[in-house]
């Protein structure tokens, strides 16, 4: 049997451009020390510790948590590229929902370089050969364009040719992003866009223009988790939010016997976390009332609506036009502004996802405040490949 799994308490800290933010170590100590005093509880409570990031040395984690305390308890570093933070997450939430320990803390980090992602090692095999080699074989390579655009741009190309979907449709996204972090302290960019700025910024790859991709980022985020009587004991006042239910799932044969650049970024890893999340947690998409999604390139948002069930198949475009992925529509999605505005710092990027949706079903989140909202839906997709989806859902 498991056991019900509370979030006890959250953080993060602001996203910035590279260059602009304090080290990795006092970022992730500072998100893990907001997390700890938003759940009212002393480090020294903590029993395991996950620490996620993807650009960093071995033990990166311990050099974090270090500034919390030396209490001698396990910290384990997890790297599970895009997907890392959740992946940390997961991994508290099961040491918990399991018995192994009754409080466990999850943080994430990521301290990057400008421009677009980049190999660290030349000298070995890629963990992406294979996607990029069968990207290569569906429609070709770039030498001018970043590897990450060309497999999401061309996953929105797939999706134009099967449904005519317009690329004025995956601009709308990034309108909307800009909108709902104009509310959000805590979001990289702020300002709003227009379609017509949006289709007007340098052309990346496909459908995708310069503001359409995330941008790197540098950030971290924290959540502690424990088991109800963790929070009784310690009459913790913000552990009114659990995770109902999560699932990781990596690639199938599927991913390359398809031959579609859909399946090559993940969605059919996203369909099958979604599913299990559902059965578990006892709900359909129809029940979800606002959505934190991994929307690294607005393509992504764009096919994931469909991978979460949230919009039938095919119906993505009229979806968007008829203004259902926010506020006054069906369900809001990314209303911290996502990782198209709010930012990507890797590690981190989960994490943030699940302190947005925590402060949603609290009621704490300001003029981004989804009324009435109970039930909250996380996607955080990593290539190479991992796929985290988690339910969230507000108890008294």
């Amino acid at each position: 049997m498991t056991r019900k799994v509370h979030v006890a308490g959250v953080g993060m800290i602001p996203f910035t451009k590279p260059g602009k933010s304090e080290n990795y170590n006092v970022m992730g100590e500072t998100a893990a020390r907001a997390a700890l005093d938003d759940a009212g509880l002393d480090y020294s409570l903590v029993q395991q510790a996950y620490a996620g990031y993807v650009y960093g040395d071995s033990t990166a984690g311990q050099a974090a948590i270090y500034g919390l305390g030396l209490t001698g308890i396990p910290v384990i570093n997890v790297n599970n590229n895009c997907a890392t933070g959740s992946s940390a997450l997961f991994l508290a939430r099961q040491a918990v929902a399991s018995g192994a320990v009754e409080c466990a803390l999850a943080v994430g980090f990521e301290q990057m370089k400008p421009g677009a992602l980049k190999p660290v090692w030349d000298d070995r095999p890629a963990p992406m050969l294979r996607f990029n080699s069968h990207m290569a074989d569906l429609q070709g390579y770039d030498q001018a364009a970043p590897g990450a655009a060309q497999i999401f741009g061309g996953a929105g190309l797939s999706h134009m040719e099967k449904y005519g979907t317009k690329a004025e449709t995956f601009a709308q996204i990034s309108v909307k992003a800009r909108k709902h972090a104009a509310n959000n302290p805590n979001a990289v960019f702020r300002d709003l866009l227009t379609v017509e700025q949006v289709m007007d910024s340098p052309h990346i790859f496909g459908p995708l223009t310069r503001y359409q991709c995330c941008p790197p980022t540098c950030g971290a985020a924290a959540a502690v988790v424990c088991s109800t009587e963790f929070a009784r004991k310690h009459n913790l006042a913000n552990a009114g939010v659990v995770i109902d239910a999560q699932a990781l799932t990596t690639d199938t044969p599927s991913t390359f016997e398809s031959r579609d650049m859909m399946q090559l970024v993940g969605y059919d890893m996203t369909a099958a976390a979604a599913a299990q999340v559902y059965e578990a947690a006892g709900i359909g998409p129809e029940d979800v009332d606002v959505v934190e999604l991994h929307d690294c390139f607005s393509a992504n948002e764009l096919i994931t609506y469909e991978g979460l069930g949230l919009t039938p198949e095919g119906t993505a475009e009229k979806f968007i036009l008829d203004g259902d992925n926010t506020y006054g529509g069906r369900v809001v999605t990314n209303p911290s502004g996502g990782l198209l505005s709010k930012g990507h710092p890797l590690g981190a990027t989960g994490l943030a996802q699940c302190a947005e949706l925590v402060w949603q079903l609290r009621g704490q989140a300001g003029k981004r405040q989804v009324e009435g909202a109970k039930v909250a839906l996380q996607h955080n997709l990593g290539l190479g490949g991992a796929c985290v989806v988690s339910v969230y859902t507000k108890v008294s």
